[in-house]
């Protein structure tokens, strides 16, 4: 097998906690700091059900245990899976899995949970309770990255810019994102270059390319 075989460049999507108080106004900057986090994760497409899983787990905390209780959200990947963590120190308050009727105002919360993910629970500690949530990315590992046509294209054309200069030994060697990183600069450079030297505006098509990724992203 080559470099260029299989050539995937994995994302480290090392897991963060953030501490606050439960409190209803908190709910909308979680839900920001989600979609902040899971994009930089390149995981857009769970934004909104992770989101919603926030919002229930933190209202469950809010309604069950108290207005301003110390809360923390914990966010990692275990394996495939995006987990989602919140932990308060009630170990009494256990959430239920309710089936309200249609006119009742309040108990959908973990139905909602249930329903998005693909498994949750709670872990009782000695001073602190943990109701967990999993959801499905698609991925086939915690490193792993959507399939996408154009990035399975980029990564095909960094593959070979990568190889550039590399002798037998580094070959062996695995390709790092950091490498990759560079790569696209150079490959960038190399680009721009040659639209110079064949007299074509160089920001305008930096312009269009940009307008491009930021409609796909949208």
């Amino acid at each position: 097998m080559t470099a260029l075989d299989g050539c995937r460049f994995g994302i480290d999507r090392k897991a963060w906690a953030l501490p606050f108080l439960a409190e209803p106004r908190e709910l909308a900057a979680l839900r920001r700091i989600m979609r902040l986090h899971l994009t930089l994760w390149g995981l857009p497409h769970v934004v909104e059900s992770a989101q919603l899983c926030v919002t229930e787990l933190v209202t469950n905390v809010i309604t069950h245990v108290g207005l301003e209780t110390p809360t923390t959200l914990a966010v990692s990947m275990n394996g495939s899976r995006l987990r989602i963590a919140v932990i308060d120190p009630d170990t009494r308050a256990l959430p239920t899995l309710l089936s309200p009727c249609a006119d009742d105002e309040s108990g959908r919360g973990m139905a909602l949970v249930e329903a998005i993910a693909e498994r949750w629970g709670v872990i009782l500690r000695e001073d602190t309770k943990v109701t967990w949530c999993e959801l499905a990315t698609g991925l086939r590992s915690a490193y792993d990255h959507v399939d996408d046509p154009q990035v399975a294209r980029a990564e095909a054309l960094l593959g070979i810019y990568c190889l550039d200069g590399q002798t037998h030994e580094t070959l062996a060697r695995p390709v790092t994102l950091s490498t990759a990183e560079e790569a696209t600069v150079g490959l960038i450079v190399d680009l721009l270059r040659w639209l110079r030297v064949h007299g074509r505006d160089c920001q305008a098509v930096i312009d269009s390319a940009w307008a491009r990724c930021e409609s796909v992203d949208g």
